[in-house]
């Protein structure tokens, strides 16, 4: 992942060492299919083999998911399905798994902002702005998102949004050295937005004026007419 957009998606070790460990860990008579394949399709995320980690996903969904649900581990499986097709480039397919986790998890920021990512590869940022404004709003200390926030404020030419964005990702991580890059490179673009917009608005003011200096000299009437003389008759004098 390029420039660690994705910042919450899923951290694979944090998995393998939290999730699957308590869930594997359960009582063999509790194990049922959701179980295994949920178990499954995070192994093939750990080796980065993501189709297998889908179809493991889907396994897991159509089962009965009840013991799954009691552990998380089917908001992982949400988690996990979506990261592994935002990795392959699908990002309407990870909008469709992610959409279904936000039913039952609605207040997932880690859902939300992969949301927010799918939409900003997409080119859409204006929703992808929507959905990391959602999950600030549920924990805006999350510096990743205030970053992820910024970069798509940046591509719709909003660089003073970006810089405030950037700021505020700062404001919670003060070490950030992505932050501080972007944060700078904002600052400059909007300078430079700033300085065009007073040269367009002056060449505008000057086209204008010249324009209605034009339009009165055209309809202002002239200052001096010419008169005409009557024609007289001359008179030829009798002798």
């Amino acid at each position: 992942m390029k420039k660690g957009r994705i910042v919450y998606v899923l951290v694979i070790v944090s998995i393998l060492a939290v999730i699957v460990g308590p869930v594997m860990a359960a009582n063999e008579t509790q194990r049922d299919n959701a179980t295994d394949f949920y178990n499954l399709g995070v192994m093939s995320l750990s080796t980065n083999e993501f189709t297998n980690a889908i179809a493991y996903f889907d396994k897991a969904l159509a089962s009965n998911t009840t013991m799954i649900r009691e552990s998380d581990a089917l908001l992982y499986t949400y988690q996990g399905k979506s990261y592994a097709q935002i990795q392959l480039g699908q990002y309407r397919d990870a909008l469709v798994t992610i959409d279904q986790g936000l039913v039952i998890y609605p207040n997932d920021t880690m859902l939300l902002n992969n949301r927010g990512y799918a939409f900003y590869k997409m080119g859409d940022y204006p929703d992808a702005v929507t959905a990391y404004d959602q999950t600030l709003a549920i924990d805006s200390s999350q510096s990743g998102t205030w970053i992820n926030k910024g970069d798509a404020l940046y591509q719709m030419g909003d660089y003073q949004g970006a810089a405030a964005a950037y700021t505020e990702a700062l404001d919670k991580n003060s070490g950030n050295q992505v932050a501080t890059t972007k944060l700078a490179i904002a600052q400059k673009a909007a300078a430079s937005a700033g300085s065009a917009l007073m040269i367009f608005i002056v060449i505008v003011v000057i086209i204008a004026a010249g324009g209605a200096v034009i339009y009165y000299i055209k309809r202002a009437p002239a200052s001096q007419e010419t008169v005409e003389k009557p024609v007289t008759e001359t008179k030829k004098k009798k002798k």
